[in-house]
């Protein structure tokens, strides 16, 4: 079946779907987007997606290109028509079409739309997760808004080539300090020795994963202790646990980082726990 893809109004063939080469989303990566999971044909944490999504446009000073109901609908339509059961759905949202000026065009230019919807291996992911994924560190050289979520991703592209070319999963990022602040697609935690769990505080220097906050619930009803605070490379070395956190991957076990084995080398009991507890705490619409 031909992959269906929203552009700018119109439901099309994927293979068919284009913007104009004027697009500042293009031109300048001046627009934001958004990844949802799909869960049994249903829509999760939606509700928190959009209101991060109209947070980030609001930092970039983008108008909602429609009311948040009105693209609820739009993405739901697209998952309906690419009959996905488990995967994603990517929502882009760009400043619009205008001549090529680094100043903002006329208030008058329409923002641009994309919606795009595709299945994932669910089965896969649970093998991948039941094993543990690998992580390698690298520098934090991302400018300082990394808590808006846009589209200017190049910093965290060559990051994630710099993992798959050591036959890792992930790169998390290190700043200045030595401290790990993210990943390149996903939020950082360890468990330490006495198992706290331990994840950067959201502020200006990450992002505000809606999998991160939904797993914070998860946590406090699970009866363990949260730090929101730095921790270094150091010490997720020497960490009982490892994971990461993204709305494809949920919470994926970290087993490795760099050339240092975390805890036995293989997925721990407190983010196994936390990965099956997950959606009894996310919203589904």
């Amino acid at each position: 079946m031909s992959r269906i893809a929203y552009v700018n109004g119109r439901y099309m063939p994927a293979r068919h779907a284009m913007v104009h080469i004027e697009d500042r989303g293009y031109q300048f990566s001046d627009g934001v987007y958004e990844v949802c999971e799909i869960r049994d044909s249903r829509i999760v944490d939606e509700r928190r997606h959009l209101g991060r999504l109209e947070r980030s446009l609001g930092e970039l000073r983008i108008g909602m290109p429609m009311p948040a109901a009105a693209l609820a609908v739009v993405i739901r339509e697209c998952v309906r028509r690419n009959r996905v059961r488990d995967g994603i759905v990517y929502l882009q949202v760009t400043r619009g079409v205008a001549r090529r000026d680094h100043g903002f065009p006329p208030p008058a230019t329409v923002p641009s739309v994309v919606v795009t919807a595709r299945s994932i291996d669910f089965a896969g992911n649970e093998r991948i997760a039941a094993e543990g994924v690998t992580v390698i560190t690298v520098p934090d050289n991302r400018w300082e808004r990394v808590d808006i979520k846009t589209i200017s991703l190049l910093p965290n592209v060559l990051a994630k080539q710099a993992a798959r070319e050591q036959g890792a999963k992930e790169a998390w990022f290190v700043d200045r300090d030595g401290h790990v602040t993210e990943g390149s697609s996903s939020n950082a935690w360890i468990v330490t020795k006495n198992g706290k769990v331990v994840t950067r505080p959201a502020d200006n220097g990450i992002l505000r994963g809606i999998t991160r906050t939904v797993l914070i619930a998860v946590i406090k009803a699970q009866g363990l202790e949260l730090e929101e605070r730095p921790f270094t490379a150091a010490e997720a070395y020497g960490a009982r646990e490892a994971f990461l956190t993204s709305a494809s991957q949920i919470v994926m076990p970290v087993v490795r980082i760099d050339d240092h084995p975390i805890g036995n080398g293989a997925p721990g009991s407190v983010a196994t726990a936390l990965r099956a507890q997950f959606h009894r705490h996310a919203e589904f619409s």
